[in-house]
Formats: structure tokens, sequence, C-alpha cells
């Protein structure tokens, strides 16, 4: 059995139709079809059962599915690890990165992998946490940089590698613009507006158990959404606040304010297959392990 054909099957059993599955892989489906009853003589029964209107899988069919997938995963990883060595002008990292992450983290990571390998080149990926977090799952992204707090799976391994300071940011108009830092205790009149917690629920957790700690008395806003759709909302509603970074003193019609006394942090992290073979990986893995700490300076 070739690992063409198990693309093949994978292909049938995933689009449960043969001219579907055919499009998808750009051969005919008289070839897809030889191919796959190719395999059923090698396995000595059948893996579908066709039908009118598409096909069902056999119960062998489910069990090499399970394992094709497998296969096939197994071979893709090995083709790139193997030529990240034999041609490690030519490697490509994938980095995935935390939607609103500084601009300068990415930036300081991709200097550290040029300095192991000269000529490597970063492919970005952006999303949520979670997002990243699903894509070191897929094996879809070599390492992702995301916020703590996040569960992981027990095969994905993690560290601390920057901090940032969280702030109050609001209008312009807000009365609490005018003092040049906020206490947590003044915050209790005011609305807060965050990102929706499913979209990650133990960093959304974290940030509101923080403001608590600090005495803030925060009445969590109705409305939930992006981070980027608050920052064009805050200025139209002075009443409202939001947390965010120094950063986003940067927008017309808003101001940040740090919380006095105690400073609300939000750390990143780099997070990774613990059973990777990459050998560029364990390099960074290693250093950002040692405690290495990233900053902006």
């Amino acid at each position: 059995m070739e690992l063409r054909q198990l693309r093949y099957f994978v292909a049938v059993a995933e689009e449960l139709h043969f001219r579907r599955a055919a499009e998808r892989l750009f051969i005919s489906t008289p070839t897809l079809s030889q191919q796959v009853r190719a395999i059923e003589r090698e396995v000595g029964g059948p893996l579908l059962i066709r039908g009118n209107h598409g096909v069902e899988l056999t119960a062998a069919g489910e069990v090499l599915l399970t394992s094709a997938r497998t296969v096939l995963e197994a071979a893709d990883v090995a083709l790139r690890e193997t030529r990240a060595v034999a041609r490690p002008g030519q490697a490509v990292f994938r980095l995935g990165v935390v939607n609103g992450a500084p601009q300068w983290l990415p930036g300081r990571i991709e200097a550290l992998l040029k300095a192991r390998q000269p000529g490597v080149r970063v492919a970005l990926t952006t999303g949520t946490s979670g997002d990243q977090a699903r894509l070191l799952d897929r094996d879809e992204v070599d390492l992702a940089v995301l916020r703590l707090p996040v569960r992981l799976a027990e095969h994905l391994t993690h560290t601390p590698i920057a901090d940032e300071e969280l702030g109050i940011v609001m209008s312009r108009e807000n009365p609490l613009a005018a003092a040049g830092s906020v206490e947590p205790a003044r915050l209790g009149d005011h609305e807060l507006i965050m990102f929706a917690r499913d979209a990650a629920p133990e960093v959304h957790d974290s940030v509101l158990a923080q403001l608590r700690e600090r005495g803030a008395a925060v009445v969590l806003s109705d409305s939930a959404m992006s981070h980027a759709q608050m920052l064009q909302l805050l200025p139209l509603r002075p009443d409202s606040i939001g947390v965010g970074s120094a950063r986003t003193a940067a927008m017309p019609g808003l101001v940040w304010r740090p919380l006095h006394p105690r400073p609300l942090l939000i750390t990143y992290a780099a997070a990774w297959r613990a059973t990777t073979r990459n050998p560029l990986l364990h390099t960074m893995a290693d250093a950002l392990s040692g405690g290495l700490r990233l900053s902006s300076d």
C-alpha cells in the first residue's frame, strides 16, 4: 500500500463521495475508484459501502481511516523535518502568534531563530490563544505564542517568555482620564467591555480575577466584542472602560491609564509539541526554557 493510495482513501472517507474526493485530489473519478478497490483487494475486504448518493465507511474502513491519518501525518512530519536538516538555508519555521500581541514579540523570536539558523524563513499565522493551541495540536505550527493562562493538551509544553502591563482604556471624556493613573476602587461605576469568554476563557477569568483582587468592583458589560471593536466603541461611551496595553493610547479619542498601586500584568508564553524532532525548534525550546525573557528594549 502506497502513501498516495492512503491519501486517496482518506479523501473519499472524508468527503463520503467519490466525485467530490476526485475533484479535491485533481484526478478522475474512475482512477480514484480503481485505487480504492486496489486497497480493498490488499486488505481483503470492503472499506466502503457504495450507494447512489455517496458512500459509507465499513468497520474496516473506520480502522483504516484512523491509521491512515496517523501514517500520513508522520510522513509529512518526517519530510518536513528532514528537509530542515538537509537544506537549512531553505528551512521554513511556522510561527503562530496570538492576536494583539506586541509587534516586537514575533520580531524578537524571529531574530533568535535567525541567529541559530541564518536564512530560515518564518511563516506567520495569527489567531486567538485557542486557535494557536489547535494549530499546535494538529502540527500546523512549530511554535505558538499565546497568552497565559491557557489549557493545553498533555503533549504540548510551554514556557513564559514575556510580560506586558495592562491598564484601563477609556474615552478622553471619561472623568477618570483626568488623573495620571487609576485606583481600582474608582472603577465600580463603570461598565467593563471585554472579549467573549469563549475566545479565551482562562485569560478572560484571570483578568477579571486580577481586577477584583485589586479592589475593582467592575460591572461586566452584556456586550462582548473583539479588542478592535472595543477600541472603536469606547470613544462613544464615556461611562465604559476596557482593559488593554499602553499601545492603545495611540487610538483617536482614547486614553490609557495604569492601575495604581499594583499594575495589571499579562504573560505571553511560547508553546510547542513535546515530541517534536525539529532540530531548530529544539534549540529554540532550550533557549526559551532556560528562563530567557523577551522585551521591547
